[in-house]
């Protein structure tokens, strides 16, 4: 497999950033890292090898970016508002720095699906509801997606803006809803219903989609998939075959 490390100093974030591409050809897929793990993450723990296929037959090019979930909502000596502020600082980052670099690799604007599994789970799919004029779809794996869970309490309009279970409910922008739409296809909420799954918010977020009309698909695994790798190793696969 095709593999690459590119690296720069962002200046959203202040701070050097690294992603890692694999693959030549295909559509761009998004991954956003579990929890405080970084870029590497999804080549340390084989996703890499499961999609391989898809990499090396050119149905997709794999974007695997870092994450700062420990300098925001998994950093227990910050206040809940400048955990706010670093997460939007991260928002900015991804669309104004990682969508033209994916542009400028793949010379041209190609497709771009996130995807993430646990806290990436919140981050791909937050970040695909938040611009769906830009990403061409989701597929969240194990997520929860009300940023709630993350605040000790506190709650300002960043919070709300970041957290899909509050927002996506009065979103009233037919413009954007209707982006969504579209890609419904492509917009996939996955769970497993095992150890340490919390299926009930994968559904809650279903149920708000088709609220709004939105086609998706919501896929609960058995009870023996849990909370883990060897769940997302099956997930993702399954889905870039069967969807994309």
């Amino acid at each position: 497999m095709h593999r690459e490390i590119h690296s720069w100093w962002s200046l959203r974030l202040n701070k050097h950033m690294e992603i890692a591409v694999y693959g030549h050809y295909g559509f761009a897929l998004l991954m956003f890292p579990t929890a405080a793990a970084d870029y590497l993450e999804y080549e340390r723990f084989q996703m890499l090898d499961a999609i391989a296929p898809m990499i090396n037959s050119g149905k997709c090019k794999a974007f695997s970016i870092n994450s700062i979930n420990n300098e925001s909502w998994l950093n227990n000596h910050m206040h809940p508002h400048d955990k706010a502020i670093r997460h939007q600082q991260y928002n900015e980052y991804v669309l104004h720095e990682v969508v033209p670099f994916i542009y400028d690799h793949c010379k041209g604007e190609v497709p771009i699906v996130t995807t993430g599994a646990s806290l990436g789970a919140l981050h791909c799919a937050n970040t695909f509801f938040r611009r769906p004029d830009v990403f061409d779809g989701t597929i969240a794996m194990s997520g929860s997606y009300d940023l709630k869970s993350y605040t000790d309490g506190y709650f300002d309009e960043n919070c709300y803006f970041n957290s899909p279970v509050d927002y996506l409910p009065r979103w009233d922008d037919e413009n954007m809803l209707n982006q969504m739409r579209g890609k419904g296809s492509h917009i996939i909420i996955a769970t497993g219903q095992g150890s340490y799954e919390a299926p009930g918010r994968s559904i809650q977020l279903s149920d708000i989609l088709h609220s709004k009309g939105i086609p998706h698909t919501l896929d609960l695994w058995g009870h023996d998939m849990t909370h883990d790798w060897p769940t997302w190793r099956q997930m993702l696969p399954y889905f870039l075959d069967s969807r994309f």
